[in-house]
């Protein structure tokens, strides 16, 4: 963690060198995004269900290459993201490769959810278009935008057993480390005096699965038939509600 601080601390310094200096066609911003995240799965026995209230913040760079066209990229902190994955098997074996607090909990039962919590280190890159809107307004579209994520933090709920819960379990062995998502958004800016304010609505869905070795091995109790996988396939989605101001 010391070392992604570090790394987030000198791209902002950077930023602000580029900044100083006034090159044409540069912007650097902050921003902060509540975020609305849940997840999916490729099994239709294990239901995403329920969602996770999570946050993001972060810098923000944009290099003009037309007046109204932009690279943009940035570096933030992604909290809380995942969801709940509801098992629709008789029992279900989950995170074989995590300390869990007890060992029944590897066996869970039909209609036990596990909750996920995941924490991001997050590097988006995509194009910006902007339009105006009139005096000191503006309108913008950021499409398509692809996020690289490094995970920082797994944590993981047992939910529905007859045993009391399993909470706040290190996952991380069992969730895979690096995430690629693909996303798209508007918003809307404002310019006041030297700097522009703005807010929008992001939309964020990952294509990497985010489990390590498969979100679920069925046990013997529900045979599968012959063609199918014992593993499946758990993906994010989130929405976040961007605000933010650009210098």
């Amino acid at each position: 963690m010391k070392k992604i601080v570090s790394a987030f601390c000198f791209f902002m310094i950077a930023l602000f060198s580029l900044q100083a200096q006034e090159e044409p066609g540069f912007r650097f911003g902050v921003q902060v995004s509540p975020t609305w995240s849940w997840m999916r799965t490729s099994d239709k026995k294990l239901e995403g269900i329920g969602s996770n209230w999570g946050l993001k913040f972060g810098v923000l760079g944009e290099f003009y290459f037309a007046p109204n066209y932009a690279f943009i990229s940035g570096l933030g902190f992604s909290f809380n993201q995942g969801g709940n994955i509801q098992n629709g098997y008789e029992t279900a074996d989950l995170w074989n490769d995590s300390p869990l607090s007890e060992e029944s909990y590897h066996l869970v039962p039909k209609d036990g959810k596990f909750h996920y919590r995941l924490t991001y280190v997050e590097i988006p890159m995509g194009l910006k278009l902007r339009a105006s809107g009139g005096e000191n307004i503006s309108y913008y579209a950021e499409i398509p935008v692809f996020t690289l994520g490094f995970l920082t933090r797994a944590q993981g709920d047992i939910r529905g057993t007859d045993d009391p819960n399993a909470v706040d379990e290190d996952i991380r062995d069992d969730v895979k480390g690096l995430s690629l998502a693909w996303g798209l958004g508007g918003g809307i800016e404002y310019k006041v005096s030297n700097f522009n304010l703005f807010a929008g609505l992001h939309f964020q869905q990952q294509f990497t699965d985010v489990t390590d070795k498969g979100l679920i091995q069925k046990t013997a109790t529900d045979p599968l038939p012959p063609s199918s996988e014992d593993k499946s396939k758990g993906t994010i989605g989130l929405i976040a509600l961007r605000a933010g101001v650009f210098f």
